[in-house]
């Protein structure tokens, strides 16, 4: 498992909302949604240099919408969507969350495991985890990873 150490400012993520409460399934759902209704926020995402999309984001929280850990790694919310730009506002229909600044684990997903392969690192090495983690697709390379936050900034 490669662990990469790094810090990240807060970020706009606009996207598709929904939670464990919606039942099996809800993240597949939402992704759907998200992605077949992109062309009301594409204009938004923030982009690199070539105008490519800086990032996909899986972006989760508790049900407080602190951005805590999910309870029991099992319950929380759930957001689907894009980065966007930090003055961006959501269409009607989205939902525009603003993560905190954190210091992350990244971990790329290789295997279903890799979240409790991390989660077992983090107890190992005595790294607290004091948020919920997030799903992050490269859109550059199509790889995903899993960032583990373990100190707010």
């Amino acid at each position: 498992m490669n662990i990469e150490r790094f810090e990240k400012a807060a970020f706009v993520v606009i996207g598709k909302k929904g939670s464990t409460l919606d039942g099996a399934g809800f993240i597949q759902r939402l992704w759907d949604d998200a992605n077949s209704h992109f062309g009301e926020v594409q204009h938004l995402a923030k982009r690199d240099e070539k105008g490519n999309l800086i990032g996909i984001w899986g972006a989760m929280s508790d049900f407080s919408g602190s951005f805590l850990p999910w309870e029991d790694f099992r319950n929380g919310l759930y957001l689907a969507g894009a980065e966007c730009r930090d003055d961006a506002e959501a269409p009607e229909g989205w939902t525009k969350w603003v993560v905190p600044g954190y210091e992350y684990l990244c971990v790329e997903r290789e295997a279903d495991d890799t979240f409790s392969q991390a989660i077992k690192y983090l107890g190992e090495h005595h790294i607290p985890l004091v948020g919920a983690v997030h799903d992050f697709t490269d859109p550059k390379t199509g790889k995903s990873y899993m960032y583990f936050p373990v100190r707010r900034l």
